[in-house]
């Protein structure tokens, strides 16, 4: 160390001021005035505190305390300040900020400090959220009888360029609500498909929502998502698990829900021991008709032995809970659980087991033949030889197997886990080949990356060979018959053999509720929205807490143009992950459906998409269009661009949009240009997928805006022969709304305004027209004046 070099242990201040950089873009007049304010009422706060002030980054701060109980306080009292002022402002001049501290070594060099304490600083403060404070466990231990707010513990995370998962909590403030759960990664799996064009950007996403729920089926999103909060001591401050549009039915007495378990190895590799340990177990419990059992996906985001019990059980709608804990050593394992009332924190029933590692199945089947028992749920025959069966005889395989299940559905780098989980699989079936249960895992995660990243014919052809193994292994398993549904779905686009399977998996497996999920994306399909609604509504009850499944069923509501119902559900997802875009951007979408875009703007505004998030920028451009407010949202467009590789499949899509965007705002020589290039990079993605109605769309899009009518016209009509509403009345009708915009462009008016009388009678996806959106949109100014248009503006009760 040099002279002038001076290391020391300190606790590290990181803020950042939400929604800065947006703002610039769209007023750099006001944000920079609302900069200069949020750094003098922070100035003034640091020296209350001993904080100094290292520098300034933009619009964030790097601040250095002497210990971690003042930074703590001072980080309180920021929030508390901006608190207070923002209650009397309005949204567009509301000041938030987020808050990492850590304490650390750090070395103070040349006016600046560097260091692991600042780096990890660094990167906690972004999982902070909106007017929200992280802090890492070493701040934790220092502060916790010290400071009189709550603390919530986040599951262990991994942090970029930090080689280790770390232990992070938030700091619950008094003046936050309830229920809210600030900053976390999302919990949507955002943009899967490439936009369609400006208008028609939802058509590809929400296609594969409403067959497979953008293939987060099964056990559907994260097994463990390395950013769900976890209270300590207890439940995540989540919202109430109601109904799907009303309040929750009388708890089951044979209800449960089976907790994530603690891994007591000494190994924490073994991690991922304990939750197969726990999702085996909560499988076969889910195989009892008798039970209603809550899906993993609700239950992995809390402790393993929460201390507010009566709160867990409400908000997953239980009578009971089952805790656990793993120990792996070598070949012997040592499995404890213990069964509770929630109403009475009564322990109705506990038992360890010792097992060898090929044994440990009996003890699985162990476990749930006396839960069931307890809670007086009778067996059938069926029932209790399924509980029995070995999946596999074969330890190593089995020990394969569970990897693939803790990789299996997580968000935290979509790719890489399910890559890890494919060769996973591949390892257990390849031990034993006759392992039907791992063939069928295998079938879901081949599907996922066939959709997402690997469109080879070598992946289409692994899922064949493991649906096929697994239906001639174990054709009786829910999880082979959701396999064959699934491959089906996927790969062949026969719906309705995959419809009879999901049926019979929810009729003889009543607590599958993946299975009344992927029933319910069907069933809008073929125009049986009240159906699909009721799909929706059982699987939430079963899976109350899944982000997903929340969002997912609120677009059926979205598409009955049931305003009230989808924004319920989706502030239910967003309470749950506030920092999640897609979430965000749906809901803003139900806000412009009832022409209310300041409101959807300022929900766009308050969170940050990641390159490449398809809905997001389906649903930031069109709110530029309605407020005739282009330039932000070209800027925005435009950085996207800048990283052609990482838009993928989306290229065409987004340049499209950013040509729309550039004619409305009169820069008719930039979008012609702009409209050039995507035709070039659609006509190449269709060069390799023919028979893609959404690349058909989205070149008719771009011919009409290029001036070719004759070419658009009939491309429009070829998607529209391709995906008739006929045979998808979910997306069908959208080709539909594309066809009657183009007809509206060149001055078509009566197919036109026949086309939209009968659009606004019948629900579809995209979100559906509306009078509030007729009135705004620019596509339809051709139109204006017109007598016939001009009724169909108005609301139905005028």
């Amino acid at each position: 160390m040099s002279s002038d070099e001076i290391r020391k242990l300190a606790a590290i201040m990181f803020t950042d001021m939400v929604g800065y950089s947006a703002l610039s873009q769209r007023d750099d007049k006001l944000a920079l005035e609302l900069l200069e304010e949020h750094r003098e009422l922070l100035r003034k706060i640091f020296p209350e505190f001993n904080g100094t002030e290292i520098k300034t980054i933009g619009d964030a701060f790097l601040v250095e305390f002497n210990s971690a109980l003042e930074a703590a306080q001072c980080a309180i009292e920021i929030q508390r300040a901006l608190a207070k002022r923002n209650a009397d402002a309005p949204a567009e001049r509301q000041i938030q900020v987020r808050i990492g501290i850590h304490i650390g070594d750090v070395v103070h060099r040349g006016g600046d400090v560097y260091g692991d304490g600042v780096n990890i600083a660094s990167r906690i403060e972004p999982l902070a959220g909106a007017g929200g404070i992280c802090i890492s466990m070493d701040v934790e231990r220092q502060i916790r009888n010290a400071v009189e707010t709550r603390l919530e513990k986040l599951a262990p995370t991994e942090l970029k360029n930090i080689s280790v998962a770390m232990d992070l909590f938030r700091i619950v403030l008094p003046w936050e609500r309830k229920s809210e759960v600030r900053g976390h990664k999302s919990a949507v799996r955002e943009g899967v498909a490439a936009p369609t064009g400006r208008r028609f950007a939802w058509i590809s996403g929400l296609a594969l929502l409403l067959i497979i729920g953008l293939g987060w089926w099964w056990t559907t999103l994260p097994h463990k998502n390395p950013a769900a909060p976890q209270v300590e001591g207890g439940a995540p401050a989540t919202p109430k698990t109601e109904g799907l549009t009303g309040t929750r039915p009388s708890i089951s007495d044979k209800s449960i829900a089976v907790l994530p378990f603690d891994n007591l190895s000494s190994d924490k590799e073994n991690a991922y021991f304990a939750e197969g340990i726990q999702d085996e177990i909560l499988t076969r419990l889910s195989k009892i008709a008798a039970l209603k059992v809550i899906s993993r996906t609700s239950t992995q985001k809390y402790k393993s032995a929460p201390d507010n019990l009566r709160e867990v059980g409400q908000q997953l709608g239980v009578a009971n809970l089952l805790e656990g804990s793993v120990q792996k050593v070598a070949n012997a394992v040592h499995v404890n659980v213990q069964l509770i009332r929630v109403a009475t924190d009564e322990h109705l029933w506990a038992e360890s087991y010792n097992r060898k590692l090929d044994d440990i199945f009996g003890a699985e089947s162990e476990v749930a033949t006396a839960i069931a028992d307890q809670l007086n749920a009778k067996l059938t025959g069926s029932e209790k030889e399924s509980l029995s069966t070995k999946p596999t005889s074969n330890p190593q395989a089995y020990d394969a197997f569970l990897r693939g299940l803790a990789f299996q559905g997580r968000v935290d780098g979509m790719q890489t886990n399910i890559t890890k989980s494919i060769e996973a699989f591949a390892e257990a079936t390849r031990l034993d080949p006759e392992f039907g249960l791992a063939w069928a895992h295998a079938v879901r995660e081949d599907g996922l990356a066939y959709m997402n990243f690997d469109r080879t014919p070598q992946r289409k052809e692994a899922a064949r060979r493991a649906v096929e193994n697994a239906i001639r292994l174990t054709p009786d398993l829910a999880e082979t018959q959701l396999a064959e549904g699934f491959y089906q779905a996927t790969f062949e686009q026969n719906f309705e053999a995959a419809q009879s399977r999901f049926e019979a998996v929810r009729k003889r497996f009543p607590n599958n509720s993946f299975a009344g999920e992927l029933l319910g994306g069907l069933a809008r399909k073929h125009g049986q929205w009240d159906q699909s609604h009721q799909f929706y509504k059982e699987a939430v009850e079963l899976d109350p807490q899944n982000v997903f499944l929340l969002s997912d069923a609120s677009l059926t509501d979205v598409g009955r143009r049931d305003i009230a119902s989808a924004r319920q559900l989706l502030e239910r997802a967003r309470n749950l992950s506030p920092q999640n875009s897609t979430v965000v951007a749906i809901l803003a979408a139900t806000y412009q459906m009832t022409g209310d875009f300041a409101q959807a703007q300022t929900l766009l505004d308050s969170v940050t998409p990641a390159v490449g998030d398809d809905w997001y920028f389906a649903v930031m451009p069109n709110n530029a269009g309605f407020l005739r407010k282009y330039e932000p949202a070209i800027a925005l467009l435009k950085a996207q661009l800048s990283k052609p590789q990482a838009l993928g499949s989306s290229l065409g899509g987004f340049q499209t949009t950013l040509a729309d965007l550039q004619r409305h705002a009169g820069d008719t020589a930039a979008a012609a240009q702009t409209y050039e290039q995507a035709r070039t990079t659609v006509e190449a993605a269709l060069r390799e997928q023919p028979d893609s109605a959404n690349l058909i769309g989205n070149l008719a899009w771009t011919e009409t805006c290029l001036g070719n009518k004759s070419k658009a016209l009939e491309l429009a009509r070829k998607a529209m022969t391709m995906d008739p509403a006929s045979k998808n009345t979910y997306t069908g009708p959208i080709r539909e709304e594309q066809l009657a915009r183009i007809e509206g462009h060149f001055g078509e008016k009566d197919d036109a305004i026949a086309a939209l009388q009968r659009l606004l009678s019948i629900p579809y996806g995209g979100p559906p027209v509306t009078p509030a959106l007729l009135r705004v949109d620019p596509d339809w100014d051709n139109l204006r004046g017109d007598p016939r248009f001009e009724k169909l503006c108005q609301e139905p009760n005028k």
